[in-house]
């Protein structure tokens, strides 16, 4: 018998190389080709169970096919961008543990009390585990329907009958015997998602692929796995907080970057229907370095506290650590205070959070991040019904941010009374707003402006 060949192929972006190669000549990423065995093609066999496809102009699509089906989670549905699509294909990702099977099994009972059938295919835990999760969350077992399955044949076969929706847990268990492969190889993977995709597409019925993360915090798999699908959310969540947040990265239906917020309890997931008031729950009264901003998530506009601490450094190379915000851009705001506005940093060390294990990723919030550590750096608090927003240059001018009227429509909501941002983009707007404007053109004017803070020495 002729021994198989090995091929090598990019976990990134799907290069084939017949040797080894350290750095993939395509996409430029290092130790990326895995390798695998070659063999026939066989989901084309396995495609076969779903029949020929016909041809039809897309005048005469009916629109019923394009009606969302909702989960019963209004937050689920929001970063969906409304609910499940027919034939939509969505991935969800998570760390171990954060909630994934969780979240798809309420949905799952959600959508089987509004008449529908879903069938849930489970390859990490047996169908006797599944139970034992639904009766822990209080759910109607004889509504829910589950197949204990990894091989894509048998899988396809079972799907090709009458249900509504499919939840596949998780992708890289699947595998298709032919192959000749481990289940979790980049060949299976990739394989297991084209045959399952078909069948959604085919039968117009939603269909969900939970996937694993690698320890760098990507997808595991072969990054064509990300370009196949619909819609790629990540669930994210601190083990030791119950708080759980889901992003959209890519929707093809719906808006990207869109949030949801739940919280875990004893009774499986709860939806937050107020994350601003969640995370500035817990906000410290009179602290120095604890300031307010209104951020933007897709189509929500949410209060989160960013928390500032600068403290003599007894280092060499003072430290600059955040958690939530981007550290490349602290620094550079520290830099900018430091040039611009004549703060002594150079020997400071410099720790900058976001509370509630959020995270801010929008340049509005550079004025915040910038407040919070002069306030630490003074030991003088901001008043508490304070919010700060705006961009901060290079040349420490204050810039304007988008959509500025959600943002303090949502502080003023909250029992904020006072905002610190552009003096340009506040004048605008001052007649409309409802709440005291305290507009600055330069960062070092925080400091003269009638919020608490004193001119540096």
């Amino acid at each position: 018998m002729a021994k198989p060949k090995v091929r090598f192929v990019c976990r990134e972006c799907g290069y084939i190389s017949p040797v080894s190669l350290g750095r993939c000549p395509s996409c430029q990423s290092w130790g990326s080709l895995e390798g695998e065995k070659e063999a026939p093609a066989a989901s084309g066999a396995s495609l076969s169970l779903l029949g020929p496809s016909a041809v039809i102009s897309l005048a005469a699509v009916p629109l019923s096919q394009t009606q969302r089906l909702s989960s019963g989670l209004g937050e689920l549905d929001r970063v969906l961008g409304g609910g499940m699509v027919p034939g939509g294909v969505t991935l969800l990702s998570g760390e171990p543990g954060v909630g994934k099977s969780t979240l798809l099994l309420q949905a799952a009972a959600n959508v089987a009390q509004n008449g529908g059938k879903l069938l849930y295919v489970t390859g990490e835990e047996s169908a006797s585990q599944v139970r034992l999760r639904a009766e822990r969350l209080g759910l109607k077992l004889e509504e829910l329907y589950v197949l204990a399955e990894t091989e894509v044949p048998v899988i396809l076969e079972t799907a090709a009958q009458d249900w509504d929706i499919l939840v596949v847990d998780s992708v890289q268990t699947l595998r298709i015997p032919a192959l000749g492969l481990a289940a979790g190889s980049p060949a299976q993977i990739r394989e297991s998602a084209a045959a399952l995709t078909a069948l959604a597409k085919k039968r117009n019925i939603p269909l969900w692929l939970v996937g694993h993360i690698t320890k760098e915090g990507g997808i595991a798999g072969p990054k064509i796995l990300e370009h196949l699908v619909d819609a790629v959310l990540y669930f994210e969540g601190e083990k030791d907080r119950p708080t759980r947040i889901l992003r959209s990265f890519k929707n093809r239906f719906g808006p990207v970057n869109e949030l949801g917020v739940f919280e875990m309890t004893g009774a499986g997931l709860g939806e937050v229907t107020n994350p601003s008031e969640l995370f500035l729950a817990e906000r410290p009264r009179g602290a120095a370095g604890s300031v307010v901003t209104p951020v933007l998530e897709g189509r929500r506009s949410l209060l989160m506290e960013i928390q500032a601490l600068v403290s003599p450094s007894p280092l060499a190379m003072p430290r600059r650590q955040t958690l939530g915000a981007d550290p490349s851009r602290v620094g550079m705001l520290a830099a900018v205070l430091e040039k611009k506005a004549r703060l002594k940093l150079f020997d400071r060390d410099i720790f900058v959070n976001v509370a509630g294990g959020a995270k801010i990723a929008e340049p509005a919030a550079d004025l915040a991040i910038a407040s919070a550590i002069a306030s630490s750096w003074l030991e003088r608090p901001l008043p508490p019904k304070l919010v700060v927003l705006g961009e901060v240059g290079l040349a420490g001018e204050v810039r304007r941010v988008g959509r500025i009227g959600e943002r303090l429509a949502e502080a003023s909501r909250m029992g904020f009374t006072q905002v610190l941002g552009p003096a340009a983009e506040l004048a605008e707007s001052e007649k409309q707003l409802k709440i005291s404007v305290v507009g600055v053109r330069h960062v070092r004017e925080i400091f003269t402006a009638e919020i608490g803070l004193s001119v540096p020495k």
